[in-house]
Parts: structure tokens; sequence; C-alpha cells
């Protein structure tokens, strides 16, 4: 069943086109997150989506309805902003609760969803305290909540996290996560930060300039991405990129700064590989040193240029056939600049893209 349907929609200021004929299902109970740089479109789709503006054309549906043209209050949906929106003269209770008193609510059921949303979110003993006397985790705590309250199916997060610190970034995180698990409500979440992407989404829609690149599972968009664009942005360190040319048929391989790169076992996105000019994408997580290096269909010796240590992992830049080139060793691995490191991949487990239209291959 679709909760939410975004139905060709095309939103305009003057004759600028922001957001131009998108599609998207979204099933019911599933997290999606809206990812791109900052001015693709995806808070002004998701403002779509709740009714704070309106669309030039096309329809969005919640769950089964037209709701195009109804009022944020009737669309069925709770949201959560980036900034924390909260009444400082009204306690943590208060501010769960207002917007139900308005809407003339029972007691009664009130205060029932008030200690529901409390006991979920773990902020019962906050209930009388007020926004100044709270932590940044605890206000944006409070502030899911005043959407949880409203007992809606879908929920909407407009980068809800972006204003906290690392550490407290990754705690909500997970409680993001646990929450879905146990609501099972369907949510559509905006953010910049890929890492948050790819461990909350049930699926992930990539935008650029208004229009959806590649909408899959985080697995299918890190291993299989659409296009040379959604390759780049997803992955920290991002992708090495190598500009150079198909070759042969039946056994083909890429040829770049005086390299050659064997493709046998390559899974073409369609029709087979044709000679033509292309890019050749490689993870650092892919690169295999030491030993086992020699094992892989291409290894080379390349020269140390800098060395980042990042604890677990020690993330190493070098050049491959001219080309930047950067890998991940253990953390463990004693390694400075200046060294000469043998490496290995198989470029048949690269991403392989047109060079005019930077599509995958």
């Amino acid at each position: 069943m679709t909760t939410v349907a975004v139905k060709d929609l095309t939103l305009e200021f003057g004759a600028v086109r922001v957001l131009d004929q998108l599609n998207i299902d979204i099933p019911q109970g599933e997290f999606l997150v809206l990812l791109g740089a900052s001015g693709c479109g995806k808070s002004t789709l998701l403002n779509c989506i709740a009714g704070l503006l309106d669309i030039t054309e096309g329809e969005v549906h919640i769950g089964g309805r037209n709701v195009t043209w109804e009022e944020p209050s009737d669309r069925g949906i709770g949201m959560v902003f980036q900034s924390y929106a909260l009444y400082p003269q009204m306690t943590v209770e208060g501010n769960l609760s207002f917007g139900l008193r308005n809407a003339r609510m029972p007691k009664a059921e009130i205060t029932e969803r008030v200690q529901r949303a409390a006991e979920i979110l773990q902020i019962g003993p906050l209930l009388k305290r007020k926004p100044a006397a709270l932590s940044g985790g605890q206000r944006q705590r409070v502030a899911i909540g005043r959407a949880l309250v409203r007992d809606v199916d879908v929920f909407l997060f407009d980068e809800p996290l972006s204003n906290l610190d690392a550490k407290l970034r990754a705690d909500l995180r997970v409680e993001l996560k646990l929450l879905h698990q146990r609501l099972k409500n369907t949510m559509i979440y905006v953010t910049h930060d890929q890492v948050e992407a790819m461990t909350l989404a049930d699926r992930i829609a990539i935008m650029r300039g208004g229009v959806v690149q590649q909408i899959a599972s985080p697995d299918e968009i890190y291993n299989r991405p659409s296009n040379k664009y959604v390759a780049g942005f997803i992955g920290s360190p991002s992708i090495n990129f190598f500009e150079g040319r198909i070759e042969g048929t039946d056994s083909p391989r890429f040829a770049s700064g005086g390299a050659t790169f064997d493709l046998t076992g390559y899974q073409t996105a369609g029709a087979p590989l044709r000679p033509g000019e292309g890019w050749l994408g490689i993870r650092p997580e892919m690169v295999v040193t030491g030993p086992e290096a020699a094992s892989q269909p291409f290894t080379t010796t390349c020269h140390v240029d800098l060395v980042e240590p990042m604890g677990a992992d020690t993330l190493v830049w070098s050049h491959v056939a001219g080309a930047p080139f950067r890998f991940r060793m253990s953390g463990q691995a004693r390694v400075t600049a200046g060294d000469d490191i043998t490496i290995g991949f198989s470029p048949a487990e690269g991403s392989l893209f047109d060079k005019q239209t930077e599509n995958r291959l």
C-alpha cells in the first residue's frame, strides 16, 4: 500500500523551475531519505508534501487521498523542523500538548498521548521543565514528540539533527531508527549528510537540481550508482575516478593514464560494453594492500602523498595512472608519507560511466 505519492510534481518560483516533474511512491511504513547538496530541492519537496508550498503542477496523495490543495493541518502528517521551534514559556508537557489543546481534544486523551510520547522518547522526567533547562538533544526529542502526539501515519523530518554535535547526532540517529522500527510509520527525512542517509533509510532518493537522480536501497546506491554524480556524492572518502577509454568487446578493458584495467566479469546496467570514452570509478574500500594485493586483477605500486589517521582506519592519498587515488588501510598499519605501497583491486567490481551522458554502463 502506498502511503505518499508524488505525481508529476513541478514547482516554479517565477521563471526558475525548482522541482521538475517528480514522481515518487512511498510504501506504507517505509523510511525514505531525501539526500542531496544544498539547493537541490529536497527541503522544498518536503514542504510541498506538507502543504507549506503551493505547487505549480502535479499532485500529492497521502493515504490514497488527493491532498494537493488541502491545508497542512488536514493532511494527516507530523513535521519536525531543523530548528526546535519550542515555546520557551511552556514546559515540555505544554509544548507536547499545545496542538492537541488547540484542536479541542478531550483532556484524558491529551494526557494519554503525551505520556505515551514521553515514554517512547524517554523524556518522562523532563515534562515539567522548560526548554531553557534542556540540552540540544533533549529539545530535539521534544520537537519529535510534538509530532508524535498527533498520532499520524506520516512523519516528515527536515534536517532535524543538523544543529547537534557529532556524538549527539550519532546517538539520536540510532534512536530515530529504533523509533521507526517500533512505530512502523511512514517517515520522509531530509538531510545533506550521507552517513545519516545510509544508516537510516530503507530507500534513498538522491536529488540534484530539482530532479531525482536515483531512488534505491542504500546498498544499491553505493554499489550500483545510476550515474557519475550519484557515485561521487555517496561514499566517504569519495570514489576514485579514472578518465579513459573502454577497449575491446570479448575481453573488455579500460585504458587510462598509461595503465590498463581488465574489465572481464563487469556486470553492465543493460547493453554489453562497447568501445568508447568513459569513466571508471573505484571505491577506496575496494583496495587491497600488502601480500594479498598480488592476487587482484590489477596491481601496482603507488607513492604515498598524505596519510590521515582516523582511528580504526587510515586514509592514504596517492596517485594511480596519473589520477588522484585514495584508499583505506587498517588503523594499525604503519605507513607514512613518502612510502611506496603495493595495492591491488578488481576493476570489474567498480562502476563504469559513459563520458557524455555520465550514466552507468
